[in-house]
């Protein structure tokens, strides 16, 4: 494993407290205690501070276009990638059978790894610290931000199934809870010919419909590669 020296350059961040990073990078393949409860508290975090840079960067969008492109940019496949800009695979520490398994390529792996990092930075160094790291990481990806990042799960779905030259993805409400001040809808979006079916919940039909677009999306992303 590298010199965590050489991590904390890739952050812009040095610990104080070195032992909270060495927690931040631990699976919990490798025992107890993990980065479970850091990765909690860098979910929170990161998507606390890239909503207000998408705020303050876009004040003409619509919730509803802000909440778009904060999705885009704080899914699994977008922490993965900034991750690997940094190498963090070579810092995790893992259990023996998830090292002999690629753990330190897997995407899971490396996205919730970088979310336990900004939860350390948090700890360690407080929010401005973190602001610090998250923008240094993906200040490129919020700076190319524009409105086909804004585009809607469904919209981009559907592209993405039509260029395979596939039906179009097919939704269906599976149940509904709540009362009329606060319901949740559960959508199914199913793909034929992909053996792809997810699940979404909101507090819409259309808000279901989008949050099951989206993992259908990050499905369809990982096995394009």
């Amino acid at each position: 494993m590298d010199s965590l020296d050489n991590l904390e350059r890739r952050l812009g961040y040095h610990f104080v407290d070195g032992a909270i990073l060495t927690l931040a990078l631990t699976h919990r393949s490798a025992g107890d205690p993990n980065n479970e409860r850091l990765e909690f508290l860098g979910d929170a975090a990161l998507g606390f501070i890239v909503a207000e840079w998408l705020w303050r960067k876009f004040p003409d969008a619509s919730e509803h276009s802000l909440t778009l492109m904060r999705a885009s940019l704080v899914k699994k496949s977008s922490l993965a990638r900034a991750a690997r800009e940094i190498d963090l695979g070579e810092f995790l520490r893992l259990g023996a059978g998830e090292r002999k398994s690629g753990g330190h390529h897997r995407e899971s792996i490396l996205a919730d790894t970088l979310e336990a990092i900004f939860g350390a930075v948090l700890q360690d160094g407080g929010i401005e610290a973190t602001r610090s790291v998250v923008h240094g990481l993906f200040a490129r990806y919020v700076d190319n931000a524009d409105a086909r990042m804004a585009r809607d799960n469904k919209t981009q779905l559907q592209e993405r199934v039509q260029s395979k030259r596939l039906p179009p993805p097919e939704y269906r409400v599976m149940s509904r809870s709540g009362d009329e001040h606060l319901p949740e809808f559960c959508v199914e979006c199913r793909i034929a010919g992909l053996d792809i079916e997810t699940q979404g919940r909101g507090g819409s039909r259309r808000e279901a419909e989008q949050v099951a677009a989206g993992v259908a999306l990050d499905l369809l992303e990982r096995a394009d590669g």
